[in-house]
């Protein structure tokens, strides 16, 4: 039983930081049959003549606030995405919230014997990410970017995997 502490303990830990990790959708269009997500291609504006299927929003499991965490976002999106038939999503933004997440360990008493207890506070985030699922036509080019604006920001970016 004395050895069953800390691995409860630590399951119980596990679990918390294991999180919600889902994401939401708002259809704006018609969907389309289903693609593989590794088609779904991310822009940071509308290419023209794309047309808008859902707005989508995703988020990670919580973590400590891990660029894993916003790729794993972005690729729900992209999940998300291809489920609906959709070959590209406008990222709209990525952010974090915070999550404070707290672990205790009781105490407790059996004849002569007391053991005592401890508590931990864990502050973690979850990664957010937000877009819109668009079906981008065959030979559409990306716009570019106008005088002045960060250079690559209309270009599609791909995040790791």
């Amino acid at each position: 039983m004395r050895h069953m502490k800390p691995l409860i303990a630590a399951s119980l830990a596990g679990l918390l930081l294991a999180g919600c990790a889902g994401t939401s959708k708002v259809m704006l269009g018609q969907a389309r049959p289903p693609i593989d997500p590794s088609q779904v291609q991310i822009y940071s504006a509308p290419p023209p003549g794309s047309q808008d299927i859902a707005q989508l929003e995703a988020s990670s499991a919580v973590g400590f606030g891990t660029q894993g965490q916003t790729d794993a976002a972005v690729a729900r999106l992209k999940r998300e995405a291809a489920a609906l038939g959709a070959n590209g999503v406008v990222l709209v933004g990525v952010g974090s919230s915070g999550s404070p997440v707290g672990m205790s360990v009781g105490a407790g008493s059996f004849g002569r014997h007391t053991a005592g207890g401890l508590s931990v506070g864990i502050p973690t985030t979850q990664k957010k990410a937000a877009g819109v699922a668009i079906w981008v036509p065959p030979g559409a080019v990306a716009p570019q970017p106008e005088p002045g604006s960060r250079p690559g920001a209309s270009v599609p970016v791909e995040p790791g995997n």
